[in-house]
């Protein structure tokens, strides 16, 4: 009987073992990765994320884009932190969730830095400054001239408290020196109706949300925040090339997976992410949706977050702005 069980025992110890022996040793990946998108489809992130699996497919992966939006992208890229580190579950998080929504949000359910393995930064988005036809500017300097004249006269619109178009615009105030009135919306929607019906005089967004309005005459470019112009708006100034030399304020975005992930893992990922940003096609396709593909190391990409979040943390701070 003792013979019985001690064989039993051993038979049971050897089938673990092999079971544990193949997880160990097959070839990564072996099964479909899960890329969470911390958006709703059809969203830039979302297309970004999309365009970037398709390409890797031609590497040898497997991608299911998962989307799961709520709580300014805090949701998904929970899930992703939570996830076991074994490669199969990524997110692609950006500026919003990564850097602003530890200082935004008074509980966040993840540490950015502690319980995510930072993989690429993939691409990064810079934000025009429009006026609607109503107002009298036609540049940036008509703006800020405007505005010391009669401090907080003239209102901005933005897609919500501590998003990255608010806080471009506090940025902007900070380095022009003036007082503008934040009127915070729910979405890009309905701002961007009440800017051109001429309720609301600014408005800062991503290029892809407002170029179509721009080239149909409904809203006015003043300038736009990142140091390069916008392939897709040439004619357009940037904010540092109106006087405020220097100034930039850009979203990024990257994948990032659970603490713990092994260093093979993201050197692979690493590696064939960085390939794949080189294809002419996908930078084409990128840039349709106002990105400028990036790339780096994870190293890079790690140090890029660790001092996103104390900068973006000082303008949270000093907007007021408050997410509980």
């Amino acid at each position: 009987m003792k013979t019985s069980r001690r064989a039993a025992l051993a038979l049971a110890a050897a089938s673990l073992l092999a079971v544990a022996g193949t997880a160990q040793g097959e070839t990564w990946p072996a099964r479909p990765i899960r890329l969470i998108v911390p958006f709703p489809a059809g969203g830039g992130t979302d297309i970004i994320a999309r365009e970037l699996t398709n390409k890797l497919t031609s590497y040898g992966y497997n991608f299911v884009v998962d989307n799961k939006p709520g709580s300014g992208g805090n949701l998904g890229v929970d899930a992703a932190a939570k996830a076991a580190p074994d490669g199969y579950t990524l997110v692609l998080g950006q500026t919003s969730n990564l850097a602003i929504n530890p200082t935004l949000y008074s509980k966040l359910p993840y540490d950015p830095v502690k319980d995510l393995t930072p993989i690429s930064l993939v691409a990064t988005s810079p934000l025009v400054i429009v006026a609607g036809t109503a107002t009298p500017f036609k540049t940036l300097d008509d703006l800020v001239k405007a505005s010391k004249a009669k401090p907080e006269s003239i209102n901005f619109a933005s897609s919500g408290n501590g998003t990255v178009s608010h806080l471009a615009m506090e940025s902007f105030q900070k380095a022009a020196g003036i007082q503008l009135t934040h009127i915070p919306y729910k979405g890009a929607a309905q701002g961007i109706t009440d800017v051109i019906s001429g309720q609301v005089q600014l408005y800062v967004s991503s290029v892809p949300t407002l170029q179509a309005h721009i080239k149909s005459g409904k809203m006015h470019p003043l300038a736009i925040t990142s140091l390069q112009r916008a392939p897709e708006l040439p004619q357009v100034p940037t904010v540092a090339e109106s006087g405020y030399k220097g100034f930039e304020s850009i979203t990024w975005f990257g994948i990032v997976g659970p603490a713990g992930l092994s260093k093979d893992i993201v050197a692979k990922l690493n590696a064939d992410i960085n390939k794949a940003l080189q294809d002419p096609t996908l930078k084409q396709k990128l840039a349709g949706q106002g990105a400028d593909v990036q790339g780096s190391s994870a190293a890079d990409f790690a140090r890029l977050i660790r001092d996103d979040i104390p900068r973006w943390g000082k303008l949270v701070k000093d907007s007021g702005a408050k997410v509980d």
